[in-house]
């Protein structure tokens, strides 16, 4: 059974959902990481789609949120809020090693979406924020970011095929941390200053 996403009544199937790694210069500093020379992309799979928030799988689990696009002929066509869920301890343990981080980021319920809102074409100015239990731990924008939106899907563009309903997560800002169960996690977008989607969930 796939996993899906909403964008208003509509229902897609992602094929994929692909992350873009570093994109945030606090951030890069925060895991006391080097900025890289060119964007840094990872994959997670379908299957990795969930709506359940989860504190612990195999080891004790960290979130990132991140402000996320969905792709649609040719473009982004609908905005959300993300959290790429992280094993941080094996993440850095396969780090140290030199060895790719799927194990540690494309899991079994690693990615959590909020419904997604169309966009239309030259809409830019998207903020994001993440709060836990009420208290705002996570903030970013396009003006934060290495790579903007447009960048992004440009350099996808030469070497990897977008489908439509796949998604985009464009990278988490600085104030990262661990998930602890029964906490309350709300993930908001904005256009400038228009509220255009929030979700909560609770950690299990």
């Amino acid at each position: 059974m796939m996993n899906t996403i909403q964008i208003g009544a509509r229902t897609l199937i992602p094929s994929k959902v692909v992350c873009i790694g570093r994109n945030y210069v606090d951030h890069i500093a925060e895991l006391n990481n080097e900025i890289p020379d060119d964007m840094v992309v990872f994959i997670k799979p379908n299957s990795a789609i969930s709506s359940t928030l989860k504190a612990f799988h195999q080891e004790p689990i960290h979130y990132e949120g991140e402000l996320c696009f969905v792709y649609e002929q040719g473009r982004f066509s609908a905005v959300g809020f993300g959290l790429d869920l992280t094993k941080r301890g094996l993440q850095n343990k396969l780090k140290a090693k030199g060895l790719p981080w799927e194990r540690a980021k494309a899991f079994d319920g690693a990615a959590l979406f909020s419904e997604f809102v169309p966009i239309h074409a030259d809409d830019n100015a998207f903020t994001f924020d993440l709060s836990i239990d009420q208290q705002i731990v996570q903030q970013g924008n396009r003006g934060l970011m290495i790579y903007s939106p447009d960048t992004i899907l440009s350099e996808l563009s030469t070497f990897i095929t977008l489908n439509d309903g796949d998604i985009v997560m464009t990278g988490t800002p600085k104030g990262v941390g661990e998930i602890n169960a029964g906490a309350s996690f709300t993930g908001q977008v904005y256009l400038a200053e228009q509220l255009l989607v929030t979700q909560t969930w609770r950690a299990e």
